[in-house]
């Protein structure tokens, strides 16, 4: 069992080891959601996401013997880099599966701490497959990135911290992939004030906490489809979950196109980078009822390679209509383009890319094609322009930007 003084123990074990993540208010998702949200960064926690704090705790409760044998587990990247830094403080060799599809950046931080990577499997159940089998035929000694109510202890020190900053609180958002962050948080919560309200995140594509809720037993997903990798989880734990069924008052599902304008938001308004399973809970705000809560958002972690940074801007722009690119086919003569150039800079448009086919018809007088990518102010100053050129007479349509990136 999870007991208060587990809790205790935990937080005294964490003391010095964690970096201090102060709530922080948000005046922009305050006003757009109609209740008081405070941000809890767990993305600027040590290697840059809270699994170190149940990483970090499930080795210190390990024998000389455990840890002697050496450690395995496997993980999406968070835990992983949390078991390396605990292993790496404990002098203890660690070997860690990650999926193929895992972030370079969280492979090659996990190996910065000293850990023996093996890429294995889509899918982190592919990857604990193979963990397993390495712990019984190697001895080595396994550390389940959630399945284990030691990890979730720790992990559920963040409750501590939330009370601390915020007594009053009355809505704590939580990822949810496993189920170990949302079972410490939410059951340490519920011991400090059994009024606050915990509610679960979890992704459309992989939402096997929520199926399992309503199965009334942990149930399997035939696959997972969601680009917050962080919490790609077709199987949650078995351990955990009778936590989440007492603790966690409602689970919420989150597509991932809203991801994508919550790490928009996320960058512009706070300057932070946060990987897509811990933008799950600022998505889950517009999902609440407006009601002037104390409303708790915990960002799980920051740790995403650039490529997946720029993906995200640059889809989150389109998105929005800050870029766009419309094509349109023009007679090959003179000052064809100029009129076009002079029409979007009228109406205050900035061009980013032209892309002018000459090739497109062989008669050439019957039109060639331009292809113009660029900024707006939105969509409804997109729509401005789009209508303005077809007043002009042109035959306009929207296109995807070319070098869009769709990773």
């Amino acid at each position: 069992m999870m007991t208060l003084n587990d809790f205790k123990e935990a937080r005294k074990t964490l003391d010095g080891v964690l970096h201090r993540t102060d709530l922080i208010y948000s005046p922009f998702f305050t006003r757009a959601t109609g209740n008081q949200v405070y941000i809890k960064p767990e993305n600027m926690q040590v290697t840059g996401a809270y699994k170190i704090r149940g990483a970090y705790f499930k080795c210190s409760t390990l024998t000389e013997e455990e840890k002697a044998r050496g450690l395995v587990t496997a993980s999406a990247g968070n835990h992983a880099q949390g078991v390396a830094y605990a292993a790496q403080a404990a002098g203890v060799q660690a070997t860690i599966v990650m999926p193929t599809t895992t972030p370079l950046v969280k492979v090659n931080n996990t190996k910065d701490y000293g850990a023996k990577v093996v890429l294995h499997g889509e899918t982190f159940d592919d990857a604990a497959a193979l963990a397993a089998k390495l712990s019984e035929d190697e001895g080595l000694t396994y550390v389940h990135p959630f399945d284990d109510l030691t990890v979730s202890t720790g992990q559920g020190t963040i409750a501590y911290e939330i009370f601390k900053d915020l007594p009053d609180v009355d809505v704590i958002l939580v990822p949810i992939g496993g189920g170990g962050l949302a079972a410490g948080v939410s059951t340490l919560a519920k011991l400090l004030n059994p009024s606050v309200k915990v509610i679960g995140v979890e992704p459309s594509g992989a939402a096997s906490m929520k199926a399992s809720i309503e199965a009334g037993h942990v149930v399997t997903l035939d696959k997972v489809t969601t680009i917050a990798d962080g919490v790609a989880v077709k199987t949650p734990g078995s351990q955990v979950f009778p936590y989440i069924q007492q603790n966690v008052d409602e689970i919420l599902t989150i597509d991932d196109d809203e991801l994508v304008d919550a790490f928009l938001d996320v960058m512009e308004k706070h300057k932070m980078v946060v990987e897509n399973a811990g933008l799950l809970t600022i998505a889950a705000l517009s999902h609440l009822e407006p009601g002037d809560r104390n409303v708790v958002p915990v960002l799980s972690g920051g740790n995403m390679d650039v490529i997946t940074i720029s993906s995200l801007v640059q889809h989150g722009l389109i998105n929005r209509g800050r870029i766009f690119t419309f094509s349109v086919q023009l007679p090959d003569r003179p000052g064809e383009l100029l009129r076009i150039a002079e029409l979007v800079a009228k109406l205050n448009g900035n061009i980013i890319k032209l892309d002018h086919n000459q090739f497109v018809n062989i008669n050439r007088q019957a039109g060639v094609e331009l292809k113009v990518t660029m900024e707006a102010f939105g969509l409804s100053h997109k729509a401005e322009i789009m209508d303005a050129l077809r007043q002009a007479g042109y035959e306009v349509r929207e296109v995807p930007p070319s070098g869009t990136i769709t990773g």
